[in-house]
């Protein structure tokens, strides 16, 4: 009896410890990163071409405001979708809704589709792209992670076939924030149940004059910001595939943003320089911090002309000195916005004016992060 006792005793100190051990060497769960998620909702129907121009304007400084955001200390990722509504070129039997982009982190992706944005007169359906948006993208089951829609429009909340409220329940049960942008009189928003909408959903009522000219405060820093995003640009290396085609998009949305105005050419440059803007699938210097290299099996043909001719070594080497370079102007960057920061803050007190879709997203996003532990 005493020795099965003792045989029995051994077995499970000989299971313990294997078990100990095997514990112990397991790896480290890494603590999945937060990411916020935000669904944008456009109304492209005719009277909209004030808010689709309001997006494009503001896209990057809402993304800048994002950037600040802390939760443990650690900077979250960013991942914005795209939906346009309520245009008669869009598919009936879809209820006049498309998906213009998934849920992405490729910002010069977002800034290219909303520039490619045109409206025309349609039906408007709020339950529906609600609950399209909730069937199409990926908003994953971290919850720690913010997801929230913006949807946008000047029509009643209640048309179409689906329900708002009901909709509005499947995105609660996925713990997802809904906010209401009604582009017109306050309470006219109301009476349209926009209020209504952001109360069920958790989330804000808000009212914008879609019309209302943007105001972009000029500062002393604008020049400085400006040159340092031309030498910005020449240390991105593109490579792969679709490489060149992603590069010279980079380009292309910053004479988008120029086409708008200077400041917002400004407001793209420090996005550029936050850590919000990765391009580790087309760009080696975003790639090299993300994953280990082999220089030796890049496609020449697919790297710039003057990569071509060299040898793995000197493509690494090269790709360090560009870190370096990224590294110092981004920094010089911040600092002057640092300052342009305080100067449009004073301006803005001086005459009381705020942009439209700008202030009501960050204000909104603001307050429904602190529930997630954000601070900024």
């Amino acid at each position: 009896m005493k020795t099965h006792a003792l045989k029995v005793f051994l077995f499970c100190l000989v299971l313990l410890t294997a078990t100990t051990f095997a514990n112990e060497n397991q790896p480290t769960r890494k603590v999945k990163k937060q990411t916020v998620k935000v669904a944008l909702l456009l109304d492209t129907s005719n009277s909209m071409d004030g808010l689709i121009n309001q997006a494009k304007a503001q896209l990057w400084e809402i993304v800048n405001e994002l950037s600040y955001a802390k939760c443990s200390g650690i900077t979250p990722n960013l991942e914005i979708a795209l939906y346009e509504y309520g245009n008669s070129n869009l598919s009936p039997r879809e209820g006049y809704i498309r998906q213009v982009l998934q849920f992405t982190s490729d910002l010069d992706e977002i800034s290219e589709h909303l520039f490619s944005l045109s409206t025309n007169g349609g039906s408007e359906y709020c339950g529906q792209v609600i609950q399209t948006s909730l069937n199409e993208l990926d908003w994953g089951a971290n919850k720690r992670d913010l997801k929230m829609i913006f949807i946008a429009g000047n029509e009643p909340f209640t048309q179409g076939k689906i329900n708002y409220r009901d909709a509005i329940t499947n995105a609660k049960e996925k713990d997802i924030t809904i906010n209401t942008i009604f582009c017109g009189d306050y309470n006219q928003g109301i009476t349209g149940r926009w209020q209504d909408g952001a109360i069920y959903g958790g989330g804000d009522y808000m009212t914008i004059n879609q019309n209302k000219h943007i105001v972009h405060i000029v500062t002393p820093y604008d020049n400085d910001i400006i040159i340092l995003n031309k030498r910005l640009n020449d240390t991105y290396i593109y490579y792969g595939s679709y490489g060149y085609s992603k590069y010279s998009n980079q380009a292309k949305q910053d004479m988008n943003a120029e086409s708008l105005d200077e400041a917002v050419v400004v407001k793209r440059a420090v996005t550029k320089s936050s850590k919000l803007y990765k391009n580790a699938e087309w760009d080696l210097v975003d790639a090299s911090e993300e994953k280990e290299i082999d220089y030796s099996s890049l496609k020449k043909k697919q790297l710039p002309k003057q990569l071509q001719n060299k040898s793995a070594k000197e493509i690494k080497m090269y790709v360090e000195k560009k870190r370096k370079e990224r590294a110092e102007i981004q920094q010089k960057i911040q600092e002057l916005n640092k300052k342009r920061k305080t100067y449009v803050a004073k301006k803005q007190r001086e005459s009381s004016k705020k942009n439209e879709l700008e202030s009501v997203m960050i204000k909104a996003i603001k307050k429904q992060a602190k529930k997630k532990n954000y601070s900024w």
